[in-house]
């Protein structure tokens, strides 16, 4: 993913800031313990989307 893009891309709940899960092609909102999936290089920022965290997912 574009660090570029990275940069200006908020969680769309809360608008805080996401971390870039590589393995999983995801990012992730510690936040709102959401993780919103990244298709073909192209993130889904939908909350509809997006998959809820455990806790130990979270750290």
């Amino acid at each position: 993913m574009d660090k570029r893009l990275l940069d200006i891309l908020v969680c769309p709940l809360c608008k805080g800031s996401l971390h870039l899960e590589t393995q999983k092609q995801e990012l992730i909102c510690k936040l709102d313990r959401l993780a919103y999936p990244i298709r073909n290089d192209i993130p889904v920022m939908l909350i509809d989307e997006a998959r809820s965290l455990s806790a130990e997912e979270i750290y």
